[in-house]
């Protein structure tokens, strides 16, 4: 099973202070190696690039179709107007507005993925009482980067609407997902006229800085400027404009795979860093021996130890 791996930085060390920050490593690369470093399936281990993603696609299609199959749900509900503003609820057997909901946001570099193939973690966390609410978004071309964290935002805020009893709100994120979440510690929530009842991020394998990405090939049908990367980058805008949490007591869990690429690796180490040193209540965490791929497709498994962490961050246990 692949396991917890504390790093140095989930010990809880005080990163206040480390010294004059250094320029990003990034900025030294040629275009070929930041292209191989934000090509998450050129590292993957047991798997051949296609096949990771194939395989990656077949899990999260047959996942879906089992929850829809075994839990009770409500499918393409809209939470806006827009033709893409849809998502899907899954409700444990014991079904009532006082639980607590986990959003989740799937990744695909802004520009591919769907609802309908990620409900990894549906089984599992339904099983133990979670509802589970999976959001669809415009992608790229169509929606851009602004309009996706709006949408983001507006799901959010239908979630709470709808369920005001709710036992809090988890978000979750994996990849562009994650980005997407992350952005959410940064929503006027008062221009929505709702404060989400948010508890907990669990944000995996993300980008939080955007800036290296308009130097690779995944910008070609984003065409991000810098003004749209750093405005849409948490870590750029938490560094330039450090704010407070807006709850001291909501968790946020960075996490990444052990054979996640040096720079995912860097933009978690370095987010976590920054949240820290705002005050934000922030851990880090490296899952052993997980790609990026397996550290969400293994959702589907109880005893993954993401799912373990999701679900001892909810109900408030110690691992």
């Amino acid at each position: 099973m692949a396991g917890r791996v504390p790093t140095p930085l989930a010990s809880g060390m005080d990163v206040a202070g480390e010294g004059c920050k250094r320029e990003a490593p990034w900025k030294k690369m040629s275009k070929e190696e930041l292209e191989h470093q934000y090509s998450p399936s050129r590292w993957v281990v047991r798997r051949g690039p296609e096949e990771a993603l194939k395989t990656y696609l077949q899990m999260g299609s047959h996942a879906t179709q089992r929850a829809r199959a075994s839990r009770r749900s409500l499918l393409d509900v809209p939470y806006g107007d827009g033709e893409g503003e849809k998502l899907d609820i899954y409700f444990p057997k014991e079904a009532s507005e006082a639980l607590p909901f986990l959003v989740f946001f799937h990744g695909g570099y802004w520009q591919s993925g769907s609802k309908d193939t990620s409900a990894f973690m549906v089984s599992p966390l339904t099983e133990e009482g979670v509802a589970v609410v999976i959001v669809a978004y415009d992608l790229a071309p169509k929606g851009a980067l602004d309009r996706m964290v709006d949408q983001v935002t507006q799901s959010i805020t239908f979630v709470q609407t709808r369920y005001p009893g709710n036992q809090g709100i988890y978000l979750c994120g994996h990849s562009a997902g994650a980005h997407l979440a992350a952005m959410m510690l940064l929503a006027d929530w008062t221009k929505r006229g709702v404060t989400p009842n948010l508890k907990g991020f669990f944000l995996v394998s993300g980008i939080y800085d955007l800036e290296p990405l308009m130097h690779t090939s995944e910008n070609a049908r984003l065409l991000t400027t810098l003004e749209d990367a750093q405005r849409n980058s948490p870590q750029w805008r938490l560094e330039t404009a450090p704010m407070p949490p807006k709850d001291p007591a909501c968790h946020i869990l960075v996490i990444v795979g052990q054979h996640d690429s040096p720079e995912f690796h860097r933009q978690s180490r370095e987010f976590y860093q920054t949240l820290r040193q705002g005050g934000w209540r922030a851990s880090l965490d490296e899952l052993h021996d997980v790609d990026h791929f397996e550290i969400l497709w293994n959702l589907t498994r109880k005893d993954f130890a993401l799912t373990q962490i999701i679900l001892k961050t909810i109900f408030q246990e110690s691992w």
